[in-house]
């Protein structure tokens, strides 16, 4: 097999449902992409020319409708961001929040998480990796689907700077025991809060009206930061 076989044969952990495009979050992506979008390609990025500067840089994967980012772009104008995002109604909902709050420190891409991390994301290049309420795929059967799993984390760790930060967050308590053992399971990283303790919420991660309707409803939130050693 072929190592482009290999490639599209890889379990993803995400489906592409699109879902309906609003004409506000198409004319972003229209309007907005040479200012906010990222492309795909084989070459590593130079974040400091991308951003016009030397900043501390922020990762989040599967930011989903944006809110979140956006949020941490005006709270901390001081990091530079950059967004994964596979649903382009998403993107474009985050490019007309940015756009609106004035926020310059935000890159995006629509695209694979794990493609970008292997061909535009150059190592050790992060201070924090952010995956903030990911897929659970709460289904046994579809358990491998998950993202957090060692090949994913070894490249989360290549990428980060040494001591920076892995911060994942997730209402699922099955999912928080199984990203807890999989980070145990990976060399290269120590748990912020102590083995085998999960962290309070930093400051930094805002609460979203997702999270705020789970806790009405009595589910659980867990964060868990670890540390590239």
């Amino acid at each position: 097999m072929s190592e482009s076989e290999k490639h599209h044969r890889r379990i993803r952990s995400f489906v592409r449902r699109q879902g309906r495009m609003t004409e506000a979050q198409q004319r972003a992506l229209d309007e907005l992409w040479s200012k906010y979008g990222l492309e795909p390609g084989d070459g590593l990025l130079n974040l400091d020319e991308v951003f016009g500067r030397s900043a501390p840089r922020v990762l989040e994967i599967g930011f989903g409708m944006g809110d979140s980012l956006a949020e941490m772009a005006l709270v901390d104008p001081e990091n530079d961001y950059i967004g994964i995002e596979v649903h382009r109604p998403g993107v474009g909902n985050l490019m007309a929040k940015l756009n609106d709050q004035g926020s310059e420190n935000v890159r995006l891409f629509c695209h694979d998480a794990i493609e970008i991390l292997a061909t535009r994301i150059a190592d050790e290049s992060l201070d924090r990796v952010l995956l903030f309420f990911p897929d659970p795929w709460h289904k046994r059967r579809h358990n491998k689907r998950r993202i957090v799993q060692g090949p994913f984390i070894d490249a989360i760790r290549k990428k980060l700077k040494p001591g920076g930060i892995f911060h994942m967050a997730t209402d699922w308590e099955d999912y928080a025991v199984w990203m807890m053992k999989e980070m145990n399971q990976t060399e290269g990283f120590e748990n912020v809060a102590g083995p085998g303790l999960y962290s309070e919420r930093p400051a930094y991660r805002p609460v979203t009206k997702f999270e705020r309707r789970g806790h009405r409803l009595g589910h659980g939130i867990w964060d868990l930061l670890f540390k590239r050693n």
